[in-house]
């Protein structure tokens, strides 16, 4: 594959995340990056820190310089009029999660990709991750045979990894807030991707621990269909262990990735012994940095991105479904 060296790359937010894409695709040794922030002061610190970075103070300017590919790095309900505008001008673009707060623009949205012939992507990182790759593929090979349960269990200290997190986007639903679609929403696209889309949901969440976010759930259980495959996905954002497992129960074996352990693990003897499939520790930028490369791969290739516009698609239904569930405790089916 011919190299993407001469591909400029421009982050469109300077947040922790947008600083995170930033880094990670000037790691990858084969773009050129440069970034949009519109506080001054943030412009300023992240320009000291990233020399070879290029600061814009809006989108048109940077977009004057030459930009060929784009990471939307805003909060959520700006995501999918942002990259309306940048799909227009004939820019590639990965959109942070969740694709936006709701489903406004975005059939319009894949129409225009694909009118200008531009790889559009969603930034699920899971999908990045080798070992959940390798248990993906052998479920999907049929080895334990047909999935039939999904259990995801899922949390961690968010304090700890976001300590200003109750002067963000997270204390609003509309803003792309609380636990289900700041976090869940990583393990349903996971969820989706290795056993299929979710049909119906059924939730309940709740604001249990989180000082400063009272508006917000930090909490979630949802019970989901996906086809034949009867799931449970448990998630919150305050306990002390930062653990996240997803199990596929199949007709011949039972699969489970760990993410806190970096390994996926089978089992398919009654009462037997877990078979371990360990990589190297992978630590989050190196995530970021593999989601980055796959990108520019998508883009070189004119490919199919880890994960597509459709499936985000699907994803944000779900989320939007999960709330609504909760707020008005019934199972919900998830539209086209």
């Amino acid at each position: 594959m011919a190299s993407a060296a001469g591909k400029q790359v421009l982050v469109i937010g300077a947040g922790s995340i947008g600083e995170r894409h930033l880094r990670c695709f000037a790691a990858t040794g084969r773009a050129r990056v440069s970034f949009v922030e519109v506080k001054p002061d943030v412009r300023s610190n992240i320009a000291s820190r990233y020399a070879d970075a290029t600061a814009f103070e809006s989108i048109e300017a940077a977009l004057g310089s030459g930009v060929d590919a784009a990471v939307i790095a805003t909060p959520a309900p700006l995501h999918v009029p942002q990259a309306m505008h940048l799909v227009g001008r004939g820019v590639h673009v990965l959109i942070e999660k969740p694709l936006s707060t709701t489903t406004d623009g975005v059939v319009r949205l894949r129409a225009l990709a694909k009118e200008k012939g531009v790889t559009v992507g969603v930034a699920y990182v899971y999908r990045a991750h080798p070992a959940l790759i390798a248990m993906r593929d052998a479920v999907r090979s049929g080895r334990f045979g047909a999935p039939v349960e999904l259990v995801a269990i899922c949390g961690q200290h968010f304090p700890l990894y976001r300590p200003a997190y109750a002067q963000t986007y997270y204390t609003k639903h509309e803003t792309g807030g609380g636990a289900v679609q700041d976090a869940l929403t990583h393990v349903i696209n996971a969820g989706e991707w290795i056993v299929g889309p979710i049909d119906r949901v059924v939730a309940d969440v709740g604001h249990q621990v989180l000082a400063g976010a009272a508006d917000v759930e930090d909490t979630a259980h949802v019970l989901a269909r996906h086809g034949r495959v009867l799931a449970n996905y448990s998630l919150n954002q305050h306990q002390a262990p930062n653990e996240t497992t997803i199990t596929v129960i199949c007709e011949r074996g039972t699969v489970r990735f760990e993410h806190h352990a970096n390994r996926w693990r089978n089992m398919t003897t009654p009462g037997g012994e877990w078979t371990d499939h360990a990589d190297q520790p992978v630590e989050r930028d190196t995530l970021f940095v593999r989601q980055a490369s796959a990108f520019l791969d998508a883009i070189e290739a004119g490919s199919t991105p880890a994960c597509t516009l459709e499936e985000a698609a699907k994803t944000l239904r779900v989320n939007l479904a999960i709330l609504a569930s909760a707020r008005d405790g019934a199972w919900l089916n998830i539209g086209a």
